[in-house]
């Protein structure tokens, strides 16, 4: 064996006798992402001519931006595709501080007339949405907490663990939700989060406590907001306010029915020309769905089908506790973000500001997205096959734990030696 892969044989996995061994990373999961960024870059560049009508820029913006990013987000997934996974147990804290510094720096720019929240990190021609930054840098931090939590047997230990946890829930909701006025975004944190939360291990009735503060937490959120109010009123009357409040809703609804079985094609949007608003970023589904109809649909779910698919398989085969939890974070994220957008679109869910993963215009989500599934793509070297140690009982299997039975749920029991 070279030199160079004695040293990347990683310690005895925690669950097994095995010994993960570097391998052949999962490229289904980068050529479905590398698939879904297209379709976003050919959305964007069909879309440009109407979006340089409305916003008077010139006919290439779009997409030379869009192919920026796209550019900068592989490069960004080759880095952290090879920096080892294990790098990031210890690097959280600069990650955190950055975040932290990026959020208060966006709480202090001035708003854009367009855009009031305080989101964005504006210096001339370019821009930065902490927020993203602040997602990459809480999933790190959690899985490492977590493992450590569950190195040491100490997931129910309530001041431990779960004070540390209701401590930052409660400095995101305010800070994301509050100050930035950003509950989309603070959903799929809490999402992440619980079910970081529950991978690990902690008891399911610690998870529901929890759930049970952030439903009162965001009902509260949305009481206390008079447009919060308006909009949830809004999506569930739509139809009653398609002049004002429930606008976008319901012109979303008629380019997502416009587009029929077959979709209208590229060239022959209709929504696009000032009717749909947010048609690149939070409304690009029903753009897509406009042109290339319920087939076109049918494809792009599948892709994301796929994908969460591979997200999952890695999941089950990762060589520890640490690696494991960060692609459920991935997973909780960028799943969660897709429900939300897709499910706005359709009439499912209220209208929260969020992008679709991957397909959505927009510099700073395809960076950070890319900058995570180069960690899992880092990761996937490792998987192996689970070997969990179980006992048969009256013809069933026993786990020795809630959280081996979670952990290793549907995972493939191989010989030794098997790849992914």
């Amino acid at each position: 064996m070279p030199a160079v892969a004695r040293r990347s044989v990683s310690a005895a996995v925690e669950r097994g006798s095995q010994i993960a061994r570097r391998h052949r990373p999962d490229y289904l999961l980068l050529i479905v992402s590398l698939l879904l960024l297209a379709i976003g870059v050919i959305v964007v560049y069909a879309i440009s001519p109407a979006l340089t009508v409305e916003k008077n820029v010139s006919g290439n913006y779009f997409v030379a931006h869009q192919l920026l990013a796209v550019a900068l987000g592989l490069v960004i997934f080759t880095v952290m595709s090879r920096v080892p996974y294990r790098y990031w147990r210890h690097a959280y804290m600069p990650l955190l501080a950055v975040a932290g510094a990026a959020t208060l720096l966006a709480l202090l720019m001035p708003v854009n007339a367009q855009y009031p929240a305080h989101r964005w990190i504006r210096l001339g021609g370019f821009s930065f949405q902490s927020v993203e930054l602040l997602k990459f840098a809480l999933l790190m931090w959690l899985a490492a907490f977590l493992a450590q939590r569950v190195q040491e047997d100490s997931l129910k230990d309530s001041r431990a663990t779960l004070r540390p946890l209701l401590i930052a829930l409660a400095i995101v909701g305010f800070i994301v939700a509050g100050v930035q006025s950003d509950l989309g975004s603070t959903g799929v944190v809490v999402v992440m989060m619980a079910f970081m939360a529950f991978l690990a291990g902690i008891p399911i009735k610690r998870v529901l406590q929890i759930a049970a503060i952030v439903i009162i937490g965001t009902v509260l959120a949305i009481s206390a907001m008079p447009y919060r109010r308006d909009r949830l009123l809004t999506f569930l009357h739509p139809e009653d306010k398609c002049l004002t409040t429930g606008y976008q809703a319901c012109q979303a609804l008629i380019a997502v029915g416009s587009g029929g079985m077959i979709g209208l094609g590229l060239g022959r949007s209709v929504q696009a020309y000032g009717y749909l608003p947010e048609a690149e970023n939070d409304s690009i589904f029903a753009i897509y769905a406009e042109k290339f109809g319920f087939i076109g649909v049918t494809v792009l779910l599948g892709l994301f089908a796929v994908f969460f698919a591979r997200l999952r398989r890695i999941i089950e085969r990762a060589p520890d506790d640490f690696s494991r939890l960060i692609v459920a974070g991935v997973l909780a994220w960028l799943s969660t973000q897709a429900l939300i957008n897709v499910g706005a679109m359709i009439g499912l869910l209220p209208l929260k500001g969020i992008t679709l993963p991957l397909v959505s215009y927009g510099g700073t989500s395809v960076l950070f997205v890319m900058a995570a599934l180069g960690v899992v793509f880092q990761i996937s070297r490792y998987t192996h096959y689970v070997t969990p140690r179980i006992s048969t009982v009256k013809g069933g299997d026993e786990y020795e734990s809630s959280r081996d039975r979670r952990r290793v749920g549907g995972a493939y029991n191989a010989t030794p030696g098997s790849r992914t």
